[in-house]
């Protein structure tokens, strides 16, 4: 049971920063506690921990416009960040963890602005039908966040210059660009600022849980840890990952998300796997190179192989099958 709710709102602007902060609060929330980060990255596009940053993001545009490409540690798809946008993350122990009381302390946050919004789907809340917030989720043994971004005020014209957006996506969300999906706050209504949504989330916060929230100061914070933690984020190795050529490359969007799976076949083995998608559950996308590499290069070998994935839930029994359906027919798919 949440008794303690503290909230923590940086000013700094690099998004390496801000994931390792995130991070550290998240490896050192007590038991009964929510923490409440409030964050902005400068000019960044951010992808799910299981993405390839070559083929969501126009990596030399926004380099050359100086620009930083992060992956996150959760799943879902890429997102583009300006000082228009507003990041939260919600972190608890797996016990207290409620997205649904997490995502009214949102809603109510807009609600005070005079907007009504409401969630859609499984990770969007949306203002008359246009998207304004995203959400991704991640766990790590008791430990949990629920993170989003708030569209205050983003040069929309941005998110297509450096994001490459999955046709097959925006045909499945019913529109022709992502910037006709998403609104601003700061259309909806007059004299909404960054600093003003600010305010106004950490009094929903604290009227959610019924508890006066706490300010964490940064004198709170290991300053080497957080060093550590930003050397990882900022990594290449980390952000863009391998770079291989792999000889075959099958790939399909689902209700899920996309699946990208490339293969590296060698005299007639499965030598090495990547994944890429933009679904929620990385987890699950991490046990596919196990259950393959190895195994001799036939489809329906590999097919049987993904149906030994553990499966939690009914998503996940959905995304096994999707997955066996997708590889039984890989012949099809492009060999190179």
């Amino acid at each position: 049971m949440i008794n303690n709710i503290k909230y923590y709102i940086t000013r700094n602007t690099v998004p390496y920063i801000n994931l390792a902060v995130e991070e550290y609060l998240l490896n050192n929330v007590l038991d009964g506690e929510c923490i409440l980060f409030l964050w902005q990255n400068k000019h960044t596009v951010v992808i799910g921990k299981n993405q390839n940053a070559m083929r969501e993001c126009k990596v030399e545009k926004l380099e050359s416009d100086g620009g930083y490409l992060v992956r996150r540690l959760s799943g879902g798809g890429a997102v583009f960040h300006d000082l228009g946008n507003l990041n939260f993350t919600f972190l608890t122990k797996k016990g207290d963890y409620d997205v649904n009381k997490q995502l009214e302390v949102i809603l109510r946050a807009v609600g005070k602005l005079g907007i009504n919004a409401e969630k859609t789907g499984r990770n969007d809340i949306e203002i008359c039908g246009k998207k304004f917030s995203g959400n991704a989720f991640y766990k790590s043994g008791e430990k949990c966040y629920h993170h989003g971004t708030i569209m205050v005020d983003v040069e929309k014209e941005m998110l297509s210059k450096y994001l490459n957006a999955s046709v097959e996506k925006l045909a499945s969300k019913g529109v022709k660009s992502v910037k006709s999906r998403v609104v601003n706050l700061a259309e909806c209504t007059a004299g909404v600022t960054v600093e003003v949504v600010k305010e106004k989330l950490v009094e929903a916060f604290g009227e959610v849980y019924g508890l006066m929230p706490k300010e964490i100061l940064d004198e709170a914070f290991d300053r080497k840890e957080i060093e550590k933690l930003t050397a990882k984020f900022s990594d290449w190795n980390w952000c863009f990952g391998r770079l291989a050529s792999f000889g075959y490359e099958i790939s399909k969007r689902f209700g899920w998300g996309e699946i990208q799976l490339h293969l590296d076949v060698k005299e007639g083995k499965i030598k090495d796997v990547e994944v890429y998608t933009d679904a929620m559950d990385t987890q699950f996308f991490a046990d596919i190179p196990c259950v393959l590499k190895g195994l001799p290069f036939s489809w329906a070998v590999l097919a049987a192989a993904i149906d030994k994935i553990e499966k939690s839930d009914l998503v996940s029994m959905s995304m096994v099958e999707d997955i066996k359906e997708l590889l039984l027919h890989g012949g099809e798919g492009n060999g190179r």
